[in-house]
């Protein structure tokens, strides 16, 4: 008992947070199943017992680390794009350049929630759960920027959710090439997809000014249906 609490009191921070961190820091680089408890323990210089006393299961501390990890993770992106220019438009295109120096990074493992996502088969697991949740984050975070680009150019709201998430698909795609790949220039890959999306977008939406406006007028020119009136003049 007193060599536990010796040992404890020679490592910063609480107990509860070395192993939060010790867990996030093991299981991006090797994985949920093949990092164990005792390795979570030794990491974070705590005696088991705390283990014990502060998560009733390994998937207890991992979903609680991985909530750590996303609140931590969403705070950088969101400051990353925000600082890529003024415009949605900038900031949207702006997404990639913030995951290049992501990929670019010594201890980038891919996305930590959807290799976790990958390693638990049940969808109503906790840690499919949180996995979701970051997906859900980072999704409402896009749309934001994707309603900011549409009041921008004059494109469609309905148009901005389909955007937002075919936005959300090229930043997952990207992360999972630079992965695999490992070359950092898979944001960049796909950030010129990004942009002959938002082309695309700004094409249609002339289009369909141009048709809104060809109905218009011709509503206007069209003569009235309405039946000629029958009263005579007295």
């Amino acid at each position: 008992m007193a060599n536990d609490t010796q040992t404890e009191s020679t490592v910063p921070g609480s107990a509860r947070e070395r192993l939060l961190e010790a867990a996030e820091a093991l299981i991006y680089a090797g994985g949920i199943h093949a990092t164990g408890v005792d390795a979570i323990v030794k990491q974070s210089g705590t005696a088991r017992k705390s283990f014990y006393t502060h998560f009733e299961s390994k998937d207890a501390l991992v979903a609680a680390a991985l909530e750590r990890r996303d609140e931590r993770w969403m705070n950088w992106f969101i400051a990353g794009t925000q600082q890529r220019g003024k415009t949605a438009r900038k900031r949207l295109l702006g997404m990639f350049d913030v995951l290049r120096e992501w990929f670019e990074s010594a201890d980038f493992h891919g996305c930590a929630f959807l290799n976790a996502a990958g390693e638990i088969a049940s969808a109503d697991d906790p840690i499919r759960i949180v996995a979701r949740g970051h997906k859900e984050r980072l999704l409402a975070f896009v749309r934001t920027q994707c309603d900011e680009f549409a009041a921008e150019s004059g494109m469609e709201g309905r148009r901005a959710a389909r955007l937002s998430r075919q936005w959300l698909v090229l930043l997952d795609g990207a992360i999972a090439v630079a992965l695999v790949s490992g070359e950092s220039d898979a944001a960049l890959d796909a950030q010129s997809m990004a942009r002959t999306v938002l082309e695309a977008e700004s094409v249609s939406e002339a289009d369909a000014s141009i048709s809104r406006a060809t109905n218009a007028s011709s509503s206007k020119n069209k003569p009235s249906k309405r039946p000629p009136s029958r009263r005579t003049a007295t």
